[in-house]
């Protein structure tokens, strides 16, 4: 069993920045692979970026690349979704989620086992 926390939502202005955190506990030694999602209403959930076990590989949807970053930290057992140059169509919930370690990366939200509860990330115009 994974439990993973997203912290770090908010409402910030178009142009601003904003760093959500996803912290993990209990089993995650066989679900490294971290992956963001998000999610608005009336729309699919769609992947955000992912980090492999390593923390070398990192991958992004075309709509956020050059804006968001992805790093973990393993001593903390936490990854991070660095969100800068934000834009009003980035306001969704966001999730982490759990892959298992074998991924290098994956966009299917139906490889992940485990998911956060999502926090919110309003942007204003």
């Amino acid at each position: 069993q994974v439990e993973l926390i997203e912290s770090g939502g908010g409402l910030v202005q178009a142009g601003g920045s904003l760093r959500l955190t996803c912290a993990a506990s209990g089993e995650t030694a066989n679900y490294r692979y971290v992956g963001w999602f998000r999610q608005s209403p009336g729309k699919e959930r769609e992947f955000v970026g992912g980090v492999n076990s390593a923390g070398d590989s990192t991958y992004y949807a075309d709509s956020v690349k050059g804006r968001f970053t992805i790093a973990r930290d393993d001593a903390k057992n936490t990854v991070y979704l660095q969100m800068n140059s934000l834009r009003p169509e980035d306001t969704a919930v966001y999730y982490c989620a759990a892959a298992p370690t074998r991924f290098s990366t994956t966009t299917y939200d139906k490889d992940y086992r485990y998911w956060g509860q999502g926090t919110q990330v309003t942007v204003s115009s």
